[in-house]
């Protein structure tokens, strides 16, 4: 469970920090070369991290609908019995 949260919260985290560095350019008058490789470069990995967990996250949405399918179906058996 904890784990659970953790993710949810690591997704949320990661999109507000990709909100923050999309901000920061977005206010640079002029952007200092190193410093924004630097933030392109952090946005890269939480853009990674956010896909994989968006992923994950669609995943769990088809099990649960497989699972609302499944037990339709057993509904619609014993129904027809």
């Amino acid at each position: 469970m904890i784990k659970e949260e953790t993710k949810k919260l690591n997704l949320a985290t990661d999109l507000k920090r990709l909100s923050e560095i999309v901000d920061w350019f977005e206010s640079q008058a002029d952007v200092d070369v190193e410093q924004g490789l630097n933030k392109v470069k952090e946005a890269a990995g939480l853009i990674k991290n956010s896909k994989k967990r968006l992923t994950e996250i669609e995943n769990e949405f088809e099990e649960i609908k497989k699972e609302i399918d499944i037990d339709e179906d057993d509904k619609n058996e014993i129904e027809q019995d």
